[in-house]
């Protein structure tokens, strides 16, 4: 046993790429989209349609582009937190979705199962390796990540092979879900989702209030679509348009590869995981026959082609 601190109290007791379509959302879908203009949202012009600049950093911009929101989680399923940077490898965010949940048959589970993995709050130290799980009743389960078997895991349509935690996280995510789980971290490090083609995401604040709009809400929570980059300056949807393109957000530099389509998750609340708000059947009213590389998109994700540095105020510039 290493010589990490271990803390356990008793605590009292996730969508796939190319998510499932909820009522409504009939769409089409492509593999891959070059570089498309957003006429009024849900509609996809290709460059040259009318009112199209033929540019991609001054069409429908209202001017400057900042970053407005980080969000990540170790532990994927897990409640997202707020940071104010994060450092942005080929592989993601080391401290974002480092480690998965595991039921008996070896399946990843997320809060698209398990809704109550959403109340649980992880921190994640990487420099010394520190794992914290904090529960809703105030219980904690803290140590430093050590490493046990190996097991070869079923993660959405495909395999990962991933490590056992060792240490007190397993055995209160069990107490706390009430049925038996493990965690896993994967042996060829982050980016579990998508691989380092999916490393980053994006919204806008504009596409979360024309969805806000639909509903008849004043706002919605970014947190529910678990993206990791928020910003402000383009109008809603203006971000489908960079699917095949290349931008830069703080000092790296992305290359967006699709959209990221959405599923059950997003109609919990972030925080007590209750199902409260029919993102999917509102999407599909106003997006599901966007021409789109995955059905009912909100948001878009992407490869890092350089790391570097995003934090809260930092300028995204688009490229062509």
């Amino acid at each position: 046993m290493s010589g990490g601190r271990e803390v356990v109290v008793d605590p009292g007791a996730v969508g796939e790429p190319g998510a499932v379509r909820g009522p409504g959302g009939v769409g089409k879908t492509r593999a891959a989209l070059g570089p498309s203009a957003v006429g009024e949202p849900g509609a996809v012009r290709e460059p040259g349609a009318a009112g199209d600049s033929g540019t991609v950093a001054d069409s429908g911009a209202h001017g400057e582009i900042v970053v407005t929101g980080l969000a990540i989680t170790p532990v994927k399923g897990t409640r997202l937190r707020l940071v104010e940077r994060v450092e942005l490898g080929v592989e993601g965010v080391r401290e974002n979705r480092r480690f998965y949940v595991i039921d008996a048959r070896d399946r990843m589970l997320n809060a698209k199962v398990l809704g109550d993995l959403q109340t649980v709050v992880a921190d994640y130290d990487d420099a010394g390796r520190q794992l914290t799980l904090t529960f809703p009743d105030g219980g904690m389960a803290a140590a430093e990540v050590r490493l046990g078997e190996e097991v070869r895991t079923r993660f959405f349509s495909r395999h990962l092979t991933g490590r056992v935690l060792e240490g007190p996280w397993s055995e209160a995510l069990s107490a706390h879900v009430g049925q038996p789980l493990r965690l896993v971290e994967p042996v060829d490090g982050g980016a579990v989702d998508r691989g380092r083609g999916g490393a980053v995401s994006l919204i806008s604040r504009a596409s979360l209030g024309r969805l806000a709009a639909q509903a008849g809400e004043d706002q919605i929570d970014p947190r529910r679509f678990r993206m990791l980059i928020e910003i402000d300056g383009v109008p809603a949807h203006h971000e489908d348009r960079w699917v095949g393109t290349t931008a830069r957000v703080g000092s790296a530099r992305v290359a967006w590869g699709g959209h990221v389509g959405r599923c059950l998750i997003t109609s919990r609340h972030p925080e007590t995981a209750k199902i409260d708000l029919p993102t999917l059947d509102l999407l599909g009213d106003y997006r599901g026959d966007m021409d789109s590389t995955e059905p009912l998109p909100f948001g878009i994700y992407g490869a890092v082609l350089e790391p570097g540095t995003v934090a809260i105020g930092d300028g995204l510039t688009p490229e062509r």
